[in-house]
């Protein structure tokens, strides 16, 4: 059984080893790279996870294995300007994919957007990422028609994805995320 958690400001390293290993392992799917990552201080590190841990406008969640490794993780920013929140950087470590990890990764995301008052979730996924982009088509996202430059590689594209909160039954998704933070089981998406 996997346990969702949101994380706290101490979770840093746990942090940065999930994110170096989803860049290691899916380099394509991210709008920063393994070289950013890797330069990155331990110190800028903290201080990233420090201010979205004490942010309600931001986010993160990791999914662990029964051993305590960490198998998966996805992140959040809310612009309260427009009502959306940005699902970002969700990543499912490949021996804990097909077991509906992700979708419960995301709707993490969405019962917290929920929670705080969001019209919408939205994400970007690689252009031809075609397993991504069913499950997220899956758990309700639309592609928009927007798309831009992949941020780390602009030779790349990707596409807009939206999921207008409401569009599925309220017992949906508050009884799978309910369901999900605390212990339950994965694919991978795409995100900064």
């Amino acid at each position: 059984m996997t346990k969702i958690r949101e994380t706290g400001p101490d979770d840093w390293s746990a942090f940065r080893a999930v994110r170096v290993a989803a860049l290691t392992d899916s380099p394509s799917a991210f709008g920063s790279t393994l070289a950013d990552a890797e330069q990155r201080t331990d110190t800028e590190w903290q201080d990233m996870v420090r201010t979205r841990c004490s942010s309600d406008s931001s986010a993160i969640w990791l999914a662990e294995s029964d051993d305590g490794h960490v198998v998966g993780v996805v992140a959040t920013d809310r612009d309260q300007s427009v009502g959306e929140t940005e699902l970002i950087s969700m990543w499912v470590a490949p021996e804990a994919r097909g077991a509906g990890l992700a979708s419960d990764l995301i709707e993490v995301v969405v019962a917290w957007a929920t929670a705080r008052g969001s019209a919408s979730v939205s994400l970007w996924v690689m252009r031809g990422n075609e397993p991504a982009q069913r499950l997220y088509e899956s758990a309700g996202f639309l592609v928009t028609g927007d798309h831009q430059a992949l941020p780390s590689d602009p030779c790349k594209d990707e596409i807009r994805m939206v999921r207008t909160l409401g569009s599925r039954r309220p017992d949906e998704v508050s009884g799978r995320a309910a369901g999900r933070v605390g212990t339950r089981s994965a694919a991978q998406g795409r995100s900064r």
